[in-house]
């Protein structure tokens, strides 16, 4: 395990960033549990089954989702809004990936942000369930138009962060937003704590944050581990 990061944050090893921006489902804590009971409830009432669409709903926006599923009479709006409700009530087994609240908490206060395609009420409420400190900045669903895998959302981040998107980390795990980062024109680093399968991807790979630090000089950092 020592050479876990190591090797896998060679690319970076030497790099400088202004900032991290990260996703939250998936990269700084698990949701999937909760996503995915009340999304199988959502699906079955209208008569979709769950094993099909399950695949399709991480780390896009609700309305998206429901939208490209074209169900005719209903309101994908109201429907979204539902879904979030839910999951908002629904957060057993939400919790922080290993090491994540530790290296958030060594960030500085203009240095990071999370970028995500949950509701804002969602967003904290899972933070809240997993014990992670909300950061200086959200980019929530309300905020971008266009959702992953588009970059707006980071590109918007880093703006409001004072910072250049391409000097700025950008920590995902799911295609979508990998794809989003990538367009951005940031480096992407892949959380893998909740992947049941390999994700083919050019970017560096950790499973999680644990040992990982960041070393700070002149308003920038440098990703560092003690593992």
């Amino acid at each position: 395990m020592t050479n876990q990061y190591s090797q896998s944050l060679v690319p970076y090893a030497d790099r400088s960033f202004q900032a991290c921006l990260f996703d939250m489902d998936g990269t700084l804590l698990t949701s999937i549990g909760s996503a995915e009971r009340v999304w199988s409830r959502w699906l079955r009432a209208h008569d979709l089954d769950p094993v099909v669409i399950l695949p399709t709903i991480h780390g896009v926006q609700t309305i998206e989702t429901i939208t490209r599923l074209g169900i005719p009479g209903i309101d994908p709006r109201a429907e979204a809004a539902w879904i979030a409700r839910e999951e908002a009530i629904d957060l057993d087994g939400v919790r922080a990936i290993e090491g994540a609240a530790e290296f958030v908490a060594g960030l500085p206060e203009d240095g990071w942000a999370i970028v995500t395609s949950a509701t804002r009420v969602l967003a904290e409420a899972r933070l809240a369930a997993a014990g992670l400190t909300a950061p200086p900045l959200f980019i929530t669903a309300e905020d971008i138009a266009n959702g992953k895998p588009a970059p707006d959302c980071y590109i918007e981040a880093a703006r409001r962060l004072g910072k250049d998107v391409t000097q700025c980390a950008v920590f995902e795990d799911a295609p979508a937003g990998i794809a989003a980062g990538r367009a951005a024109g940031a480096p992407v680093v892949v959380i893998t704590a909740t992947h049941a399968h390999p994700v083919p991807t050019e970017h560096p790979q950790i499973r999680d944050y644990r040992g990982l630090t960041t070393i700070h000089s002149d308003g920038t950092m440098r990703l560092t581990s003690s593992r």
